[in-house]
């Protein structure tokens, strides 16, 4: 009898054991990789400055206008509204390109849904990127050489009558 007890206990003393050990090693065994902390976010999300404002033109004559962030530079355009948890209805973003050539804009670290216009040298909007995935990291292409884009709130186009054909003056 006693030998039985003897084994139950050295069992148990096992089994709590192992438990420990898998309690403890588990961790390090199922650890997913962990991505590295950005230190480029900034601590509060950047407010508006309005830098200009874009008239929306069907058949030549004024249909919209909106307050806008221009983005002239590289930084400024590689930021574009990044970062952002909203904008108002009434603005967005126009960059400006030294000369017309297909483009492809991104939604890394844009966390809004976005409508993003891309415009020819004649500021004929040539294609729209409707209501784009935020933080994708896939390409959104424009249809064409384009040296302007506009980027307004997702769903901006289609409620304001927005349309491939549509022009566009700053």
């Amino acid at each position: 009898m006693k030998n039985r007890q003897s084994i139950i206990a050295y069992i148990l003393l096992g089994v709590f054991l192992l438990g420990g050990a898998a309690y403890y090693l588990v961790p390090f065994i199922t650890s997913s990789k962990v991505e590295p902390i950005n230190l480029n976010v900034p601590a509060e999300a950047p407010n508006f400055v309005k830098e200009g404002e874009v008239t929306f033109l069907k058949n030549g004559k004024v249909h919209l206008k909106i307050d806008v962030e221009i983005a002239e530079n590289e930084n400024e355009r590689a930021k574009g509204l990044m970062y952002r948890s909203s904008i108002p209805d009434s603005v967005g973003m126009l960059f400006i390109f030294d000369r017309p050539e297909p483009q492809s804009f991104w939604m890394h670290n844009t966390s809004i849904p976005l409508d993003i216009m891309y415009v020819d040298a004649n500021k004929k909007i040539i294609s729209i990127a409707a209501n784009t995935e935020p933080y994708s990291d896939e390409a959104v292409p424009s249809l064409g050489d384009a040296q302007y884009v506009v980027e307004v709130n997702a769903g901006f186009s289609e409620r304001n009558n927005i349309k491939t054909g549509d022009a566009i003056s700053f």
